[in-house]
């Protein structure tokens, strides 16, 4: 479904969250599907529960009592300042790598399309 790499910096709750929004816009993960219980994971039960609950709160998920937890009939979107915040945290992080391996922008630039087409490519395939 996604990687959670326990290595990476970013904490594994959003992790969870980043790869259930990215499988959604996507299309990976459409309205009324279900998405892995907290158990299929293999992290801390509290962790997945957490990103979960994120989810529902931001009208991406839904629970439904005794079924589990679902991709919302009309997932919401992340508000523009969301989205604006979420890119700039990301572009920051990648910047910093870029710089500390010496890399121009242009090999930068081309590496975050490939990583794109790939990233999108292989969530395609998976669905």
């Amino acid at each position: 479904m996604f990687a959670i790499n326990p290595a990476d910096p970013e904490p594994i709750w959003r992790q969870i969250e980043d790869g259930v929004r990215r499988l959604v816009a996507l299309g990976a993960l459409t309205p009324g599907a279900s998405v892995p219980s907290v158990r299929d994971l293999r992290v801390n039960p509290n962790t997945v529960s957490r990103a979960y609950q994120r989810l529902t709160e931001g009208g991406v998920l839904s629970v439904r009592r005794g079924e589990g937890t679902f991709v919302a009939d009309q997932p919401a979107q992340p508000r523009k300042s969301e989205k604006h915040e979420m890119l700039r945290d990301a572009a920051l992080r990648y910047v910093s790598a870029v710089v500390a391996a010496g890399a121009e922008l242009k090999e930068a630039i081309e590496a975050v399309e490939a990583a794109y087409e790939k990233l999108v490519r292989e969530e395609r395939k998976r669905a």
